[in-house]
């Protein structure tokens, strides 16, 4: 039943310590969320972004866990705690729903479950946040998949009473799949094990069956309560066998430095500059280059090939809306200038002249199919692959993986929504590529639909048989 919050009734809000009562403090006090003591130090130089997203199972606590982290974070305004109190989502021991700061549809709230993907910030001394909270629900799989895309970060959640499941199996799966670096399986409703370190113990060596087959490098297991704020942002008595860090302070100083691939030089043009002021003497012949670095570092004065042409030339200047640098990395957004004026169009791509990309128009990927619509081979569809899109064919499908067992079953006659599978794409114009193990931004693409325009599948492209070769650059389906 619902019930309706009054001036005469205060709403309490949980914390580690229990439910806030009314006459707490804290309560009265313009500082609307707890205040936990100091992670880390605060430091003068810029932080850098971490991108994570949560996954799971249904009901596993996942938009829980994020309101957790935003209120013990102290990154709650007094307006989105009012607006709590007014949903009159009201758990019960009148406790405010802390997932409702992420399920923010009306449909997600009477059900009580995760549909669309919700982003949310927030940032402490050390870091700043971009949290995607992504269903769990198995029809949901395509909408996790698009959350977790960008991500540094992947927090799979279990329910310490269930266990592994085949939904906890996917989503480490699918996260093993994206190449998403490190990984925090966070055991959750640990209050409700009985905060038993045998349950933790056993759900940790279920997942490290399976682990070692999915090549995830950089695995973190922590027991936490959501719900209370055990393990969250500070330590808990409740566990005093676990001599781990809190969620928090894993996610301050997880390494993701190293992330980015530095190694081969990577620019896919996205517009070309060509301000025309005439009133200033360097703006009225300007021609840049514009775009985000997709891999490597550039230098002033670096010799750089343009693909598909294979023309050749030298940076000239680098420049950013701060003006002029003499080197730039990954992943920024910059305008190169070269030395010589060549025919470069959005879609060609700039790379250095060494670790060469692939270059070709017969493509092999691993996709995840996110329409109602099966895919079937021979169908067409327009392929976007980082700043250019082309009319690609679906040559044949390879293969359908098993989600129970990781296996692929091969030559299956479709795959169905929320499937991953291997299949043979044939483009109308060549694409500069990379393997997406080598490199995310150069080695995904995504299939939209001719005609609605439908984003139809996500892929990660394997790697190419042979580098390029710039001579050849006349293809055609």
């Amino acid at each position: 039943m619902t019930t309706t919050l009054t001036p005469e009734a205060p709403t309490k809000l949980p914390t580690p310590a229990g439910p806030i009562v009314a006459d707490d403090v804290r309560s009265r006090s313009p500082v609307v969320s707890p205040t936990p003591e100091p992670a880390t130090p605060v430091h003068p130089h810029p932080v850098d972004i971490l991108r994570f997203n949560t996954c799971g199972s249904v009901d596993d606590g996942k938009s829980t866990l994020i309101g957790r982290l935003l209120y013990d974070s102290k990154s709650l305004m007094e307006d989105q705690l009012e607006a709590l109190e007014r949903s009159a989502d009201i758990t019960g021991g009148g406790q405010i729903n802390l997932a409702n700061l992420t399920d923010g549809l009306r449909a997600e709230r009477e059900q009580g479950i995760t549909i669309d993907v919700a982003y949310r910030y927030f940032a402490t001394p050390r870091r700043k946040f971009i949290i995607a909270d992504t269903p769990g629900h198995v029809q949901y799989t395509r909408n996790m998949v698009t959350g977790a895309s960008a991500a540094n970060l992947s927090i799979v959640l279990v329910d310490a009473r269930a266990g592994v499941i085949e939904q906890s199996r996917r989503h480490t799966y699918l996260a093993a799949l994206l190449r998403i670096p490190h990984l925090i399986v966070a055991v959750n409703k640990m209050d409700l094990a009985g905060w038993s370190e045998d349950r933790f113990l056993e759900i940790r060596d279920q997942f490290e069956e399976f682990l070692p087959r999915l090549d995830i490098k950089d695995v973190k297991f922590i027991p936490i309560s959501a719900l209370n704020g055990d393990n969250v942002v500070s330590p808990s008595a409740n566990t005093p066998w676990y001599q781990g860090p809190t969620l928090l302070g894993h996610l301050e100083t997880v390494h993701i430095a190293s992330d980015w691939n530095l190694n081969g030089f990577r620019f896919p043009v996205q517009w070309v500059n060509r301000p025309n002021n005439p009133t200033d003497a360097k703006l009225h012949d300007f021609r840049g280059f514009s775009g985000q670095l997709a891999g490597g570092i550039v230098r002033v004065g670096q010799k750089v090939v343009v693909l598909p042409s294979g023309l050749k030339s030298t940076v000239k200047e680098i420049w950013t809306y701060d003006g002029p640098l003499p080197e730039a990395f990954c992943p920024q957004p910059i305008t190169l200038v070269l030395e010589d004026d060549i025919d470069i169009s959005r879609g060609d791509m700039i790379i250095g002249i060494d670790n060469l990309p692939g270059m070709g128009t017969e493509l092999q990927a691993r996709i995840c199919w996110m329409n109602p619509r099966p895919l079937q081979a021979g169908r067409k569809y327009f392929l976007k692959h980082t700043t250019q899109t082309v009319q690609a064919v679906v040559s044949s499908i390879e293969s359908r993986i098993n989600i129970h067992t990781f296996e692929a079953e091969p030559q299956p006659a479709e795959i169905a929504m929320n499937d991953i599978g291997e299949i043979r794409i044939r483009t109308a114009r060549p694409l500069v590529f990379d393997g997406y193990a080598t490199n995310r931004l150069t080695g995904s693409f995504i299939l939209i639909e001719q005609g609605t325009n439908a984003t139809v599948a996500a892929g990660m492209l394997q790697p190419p048989l042979e580098l390029v070769k710039p001579e050849y650059n006349d293809f055609a389906i």
